[in-house]
């Protein structure tokens, strides 16, 4: 019996992807987050229009990222020169591949990845530590039309 009423707070123990004192900031800092299944916060900031994105789609995206401290490690937003890469593609960091298929055109997202999506216990120095939960602030301008 004991094991039934435990069952509820193991399995979200198992879904949880923050470190703990990543989990408090975060929740206490975005407490209006929603959380994918796979673990990833976000926040709807503007709401695009369109088809989701869609595996292989070749989008343009502008973006800011931070760690949790808010220093930022990478920034490139330039409408004139946006980012280009195609979605689940394994061009960007997985959190980005799962986020971006929630996403439309026009969507400007803050998206809270977990370390486990991101970098790792490998980070990418020196800009970014091991197991660091990073925050980007993502628009996705559109997707390009090859040709």
């Amino acid at each position: 019996m004991c094991a039934l009423l435990a069952a509820p707070l193991v399995l979200h123990a198992q879904r949880e992807k923050l470190p703990p004192d990543d989990y408090d900031f975060v929740t206490k800092k975005w407490p209006q987050a929603k959380v994918s299944n796979t673990g990833i916060r976000y926040i709807v900031e503007v709401k695009g229009s369109g088809p989701l994105l869609v595996p292989g789609d070749k989008i343009m995206v502008n973006y800011s990222g931070s760690l949790l401290n808010g220093k930022v490690f990478d920034r490139n937003w330039d409408p004139k020169k946006p980012f280009i890469f195609r979605v689940n593609r394994g061009e960007v960091i997985v959190g980005w591949d799962q986020i971006l298929q929630l996403m439309r055109p026009g969507d400007k997202w803050l998206v809270i990845v977990p370390p486990e999506l991101a970098y790792g216990r490998r980070g990418n120095p020196p800009a970014i530590p091991s197991y660091s939960t990073l925050v980007f602030e993502m628009e996705v301008l559109g997707i390009k039309k090859d040709g």
